[in-house]
């Protein structure tokens, strides 16, 4: 059996693989601490996916681009799949500001440190509630959905998920199979399609002119006949408007910056329209997060915590 021989590396190639190794960490470390709002680090706006992706993508475009102008940074906007993913995109620092769902900011915080700085302000109102709708020729009472299929919004939807559980709780009811269609509009849809007996999603109050403005106002285009199929069976508890959400590490210069841009940008006629598109909204108003506390007692009402949604 032969022996086999190392021979030494030459002590110059050495020199070059340490001074290529200390080269490429540099770079690494210099493109890792870009300066957030650089080219290199943009930053990412999230928004919940809540109704439809049309509408999100078009004026969440315009949304990002006044950012861009008025910051003079660079941003980049993010439609995730599920509410969920927003939660998870603070924790891995893919988020650095959200418009999130109310429950979606209470597992954030919890569990990443999450920072809610705006409420946003429906005509002068900073709570809105659930409902359960079903079809004008469907289940007349609250009773009468014993047993029967059910759509929900998504997991983390206080409106769409959380307090319809906490009620049919409260009445005894239990739902023979439920669906989760991931958007407020897609349950209107489910139930207006006869494709569930009934669905849980957000209501608003109408506005002054009596004109509805709950979740079924999503699809007064699509079906004319929407508030003639489709009615509002019972509402739930009051829930606080969803926030605008920070990561926590965000300098709070720029948490500043990006609150003042948003206040600014409703105020005006683009930017009144955009905000009402997206997510119904007139106006941000300042928030704590104590604001968010009865949400954190529906939780123990149903004795769900928030390992429930995020893992």
């Amino acid at each position: 059996m032969s022996n086999l021989r190392l021979k030494p590396m030459p002590r110059l190639k050495i020199k070059n693989l340490l001074f290529a190794f200390l080269t490429l960490s540099l770079v690494a470390c210099t493109q890792n601490k870009s300066e957030l709002g650089s080219k290199k680090n943009p930053i990412k706006f999230y928004l919940v996916p809540a109704q439809d992706i049309m509408t999100l993508t078009e004026q969440g475009k315009v949304l990002k681009e006044y950012l861009a102008k008025d910051l003079g940074l660079e941003v980049e906007l993010e439609l995730p799949t599920n509410y969920v993913a927003v939660v998870e995109a603070f924790g891995s620092k893919r988020a650095d500001v959200a418009i999130l769902n109310t429950l979606g900011y209470v597992l954030a915080h919890e569990k990443y440190g999450a920072e809610a700085k705006l409420k946003l302000i429906n005509r002068g109102r900073d709570q809105y509630y659930g409902q359960i709708i079903v079809r004008h020729d469907g289940p007349k009472t609250l009773k009468e959905l014993n047993g029967k299929k059910f759509a929900f919004v998504d997991p983390t939807s206080v409106s769409g998920y959380l307090l319809p559980q906490r009620l049919f709780k409260q009445e005894g009811i239990t739902i023979k199979e439920s669906v989760f269609a991931g958007k407020q509009d897609t349950v209107v849809t489910a139930v207006y399609q006869k494709q569930v007996d009934g669905g849980a999603t957000f209501y608003t109050p109408p506005d002054d002119d009596g004109t509805p403005k709950d979740a079924r106002w999503l699809l007064r285009t699509q079906y004319p006949d929407i508030y003639e199929k489709v009615k509002i069976l019972q509402l739930t508890d009051p829930i606080p408007n969803n926030p605008v959400v920070f990561r926590k590490d965000i300098p709070e210069e720029l948490k500043t910056k990006i609150i003042e841009s948003l206040k600014k940008y409703i105020k005006t006629p683009e930017g009144a329209k955009v905000m009402m598109d997206l997510y119904h909204i007139t106006e941000f108003r300042e928030v704590a997060d104590k604001d968010y506390d009865m949400v954190r007692q529906y939780l123990k009402d149903v004795g769900m915590k928030s390992h429930d949604f995020v893992q």
